[in-house]
């Protein structure tokens, strides 16, 4: 059966993020994921993580400033310096929480401008570097330009491609099935193509991204088929509840899980 692990940033919104922790383990959970823990203490995040016995699945690099529209510095050349204090950063608070892995996200720009894909494949091998000296693996994750317009890792494909080509052995693919249908579709057989590459699962129903079974995909027979294929890590629920979480959880059961 897949782990699940609850997205903290988008599940159980009603309380505020320290206390997501207790309301995750409430409902069952025995592990978390979250998008940046950059806004609290690592070891106040640390102390909620044991005090409920929670794992941490991932968490994401520092994206820049998300306020002001950064989504992510690995493929902007001119903020490299900027990039590499991030990795310093994400890193510190690993070796805190003990993440599985961590997710670096790319950044707005134009993958087919050299200087752009250059600096991203500069940027992932520092990261990847920097992360295996310190223990811990690295994920890339596809996400749609409907979702993200201008987002520079839009295509599986070419990010395979990226992976096999810096043959980091603690470099792989978040495989996200709600961006996955949205770019690509394919997602039963392209889960068995990609097995190999994939670090991380995530998902969310298409195309309103609330709770899985409540969208266009079957999506109880895709986390079968996870087991199937032999994918023993997590599964991020990175979805937005649809209304109360606690209420929402019901697609667990519904769906076998």
């Amino acid at each position: 059966m897949v782990k699940l692990a609850a997205n903290l940033t988008m599940m159980f919104t009603e309380h505020a993020f320290l206390d997501r922790f207790a309301a995750a383990v409430t409902a069952g959970f025995t592990a978390v994921e979250f998008l940046f823990p950059y806004a609290h203490p690592a070891d106040e995040i640390a102390a909620r993580l044991e005090q409920h016995g929670l794992e941490v699945a991932l968490f994401n690099l520092p994206p820049g400033n998300w306020d002001a529209g950064d989504r992510g510095l690995a493929a902007l050349p001119d903020r490299r310096d900027e990039f590499d204090a991030s990795v310093a950063t994400a890193l510190a608070y690993a070796g805190v929480l003990k993440p599985r892995r961590l997710h670096m996200m790319a950044g707005l720009a134009d993958r087919n401008n050299e200087t752009a894909a250059s600096a991203y494949r500069s940027a992932l091998l520092y990261a990847c570097t920097q992360a295996a000296e310190a223990g811990f693996d690295l994920v890339i994750e596809p996400i749609n330009s409907r979702d993200m317009p201008g987002y520079f890792l839009n295509d599986f494909d070419w990010a395979v491609q990226c992976i096999d080509a810096l043959a980091q052995p603690n470099l792989g693919l978040q495989y996200d099935i709600y961006h996955r249908q949205i770019i690509h579709g394919d997602v039963l057989r392209s889960l068995e193509r990609l097995a190999g590459h994939i670090g991380h699962v995530q998902i969310a129903a298409v195309p309103d991204r609330h709770e899985p079974g409540s969208g266009e995909l079957d999506d109880g027979r895709i986390l079968r088929h996870l087991d199937a294929i032999g994918y023993t890590g997590f599964v991020g629920l990175e979805y937005r509840p649809a209304g109360n979480t606690l209420a929402g959880l019901g697609w667990r059961q519904a769906l076998g899980v």
